[in-house]
């Protein structure tokens, strides 16, 4: 049986009604379908995920994880299996994704506790961290806070929402971004993406976002663009021949690129309200044609590179739908598609060898196949 889902109501943005509009007459309003493989993959992994929750204890409510941090291609572990609030918001907005609220339903107890531990992890000054987690982790527990707010209205919900968002506003550096810990003085992609994406979500739903943090954001991604005349023929990673249409790790001239960076700009690029760009064809183009060498290099294992570049990668190509008269969005889900259900294991878990650990892989797994469910406020055009 095959699942058709129609469209939601499409989110605000930080953009102009007219810019939102503009972009919206490219996107492909044919209907989704969602396969029967899929959906049972996707039922799968949130019994996973739901069978592995801690339910015990001081972490309770927590998925459990290595807690550490990227460095090069590899993941240097500072904590060993210990409740981990970034990769518990994730599990839960794969819940979410799904369909499921706390309090409801089938899995109504699981969302419940994995607030209550989010909840429980935000210190006073409005960092939401456990067991060292740092700013990825705190940019996913506030997108968490921002989706749950934003489909309940609970007010403690709310001020520790706000709180953690001023958290984000205050730690924003002289170059626009942020990095690993708070008020580092330089910043990356991958750490600017995921607090755009915060803001964006928390704005959407009535939180106080200062219109400055997000042009000066919005200035560092698009200066983190590699156009004609910022060739970096030196940081090639070897298996791209053509860098033009990519995104660097860092603003500075350069820093290397790669298709998990250059998913996460055009992301931060349409999060931040810009969605018709040359930056966007060229970094949309860049990972049409690095797609299938990407899947093959990072794919077997659930390297974190992976899961992260296809967490970002589904929503530009989705966001981006038939752009500039190309079907980004159908072939690029296609295959990813098909690449996830030949990954997941038969527990119903995917792998994560160099990362968090499976709870990550499979909240990641689970969450682009449920981009075509369209519940998240986030994955809505």
């Amino acid at each position: 049986m095959k699942r058709i889902l129609t469209s939601a109501v499409p989110l605000l943005s930080f953009a102009s009604p007219g810019t939102a509009q503009d972009a919206r007459e490219h996107y492909d309003a044919r209907p989704i379908v969602v396969t029967e493989e899929q959906e049972h993959a996707v039922e799968a992994g949130l019994r996973w995920l739901a069978n592995n929750q801690t339910v015990e204890g001081r972490e309770r409510g927590s998925w459990v994880g290595k807690v550490g941090y990227k460095l090069n291609a590899d993941y240097r572990v500072t904590s060993e299996d210990t409740g981990h609030v970034g990769v518990t918001s994730l599990a839960c907005m794969a819940f979410l994704a799904g369909g499921h609220l706390p309090g409801r339903g089938e899995y109504g107890d699981v969302v419940e506790r994995g607030l209550a531990y989010v909840l429980s992890s935000a210190n006073e000054d409005g960092y939401v961290t456990r067991n060292g987690t740092r700013m990825y982790s705190h940019a996913f527990a506030t997108l968490f806070l921002a989706e749950i707010y934003g489909m309940t209205h609970r007010q403690d919900v709310r001020r520790i929402l706000q709180k953690a968002v001023d958290f984000i506003v205050d730690t924003q550096n002289d170059e626009g971004g942020w990095r690993y810990v708070p008020f580092a003085p330089e910043s990356d992609m991958s750490i600017v993406v995921c607090q755009v994406l915060a803001l964006r979500a928390a704005r959407n739903i009535g939180i106080r976002v200062p219109k400055s943090t997000i042009d000066r954001a919005a200035k560092y991604v698009v200066d983190s663009a590699i156009g004609e005349q910022d060739r970096v023929s030196a940081f090639r990673r070897g298996f791209y021949q053509e860098e033009i249409g990519a995104f660097q790790y860092q603003s500075s001239g350069g820093s290397r690129s790669s298709f998990p960076l250059t998913a996460a700009g055009v992301t931060a690029l349409h999060g931040v309200g810009i969605y018709s760009d040359d930056a966007i064809r060229r970094g949309l183009d860049y990972l049409r044609s690095g797609l299938h060498v990407f899947n093959q290099h990072y794919g077997n294992g659930g390297h974190y590179f992976f899961w992260y570049g296809h967490y970002y990668g589904v929503q530009a190509m989705y966001t981006a739908g038939t752009s500039y008269q190309v079907n980004y969005w159908e072939p690029y889900f296609n295959e990813v598609r098909a690449q996830l259900l030949d990954m997941v294991n038969p527990d119903g878990s995917w792998p994560n060898r160099v990362g968090p650990g499976p709870a990550f892989g499979t909240a990641m797994a689970v969450l682009i196949l449920e981009i075509p469910y369209r519940y998240l406020p986030i994955f809505q055009r």
